[in-house]
């Protein structure tokens, strides 16, 4: 029997993808918001495409600031499009 592979949705384009696929942006018990590499981490988590689209998108409609309820500062949207442009680099 298959192993059963854990699906996510985006916050941005709103396709199911599996775990793996995303990235996890997290709000921690603290209110910092961090992204999660390990997708482990304790907090109030949201996913996102490693598509440099669906993060302008996501910004534009700020849905990693209303999916985790708290204002998402500027530092952690650059490093996520370093993470996209670095994905899309690699394929």
């Amino acid at each position: 029997m298959p192993k059963k592979i854990p699906m996510r949705m985006c916050v941005s384009c709103r396709e199911m993808r599996p775990k793996k696929e995303l990235t996890r942006v997290v709000r921690t018990p603290e209110g910092n918001v961090v992204i999660d590499p390990s997708g482990r981490a304790n907090g109030r988590g949201a996913y996102l495409c490693l598509k440099t689209a669906c993060l302008d998108k996501a910004i534009k409609s700020r849905a990693l600031d209303r999916a985790l309820e708290t204002k998402v500062e500027t530092d952690v949207y650059d490093a996520l499009r370093k993470d996209c442009e670095h994905a899309e680099a690699g394929s």
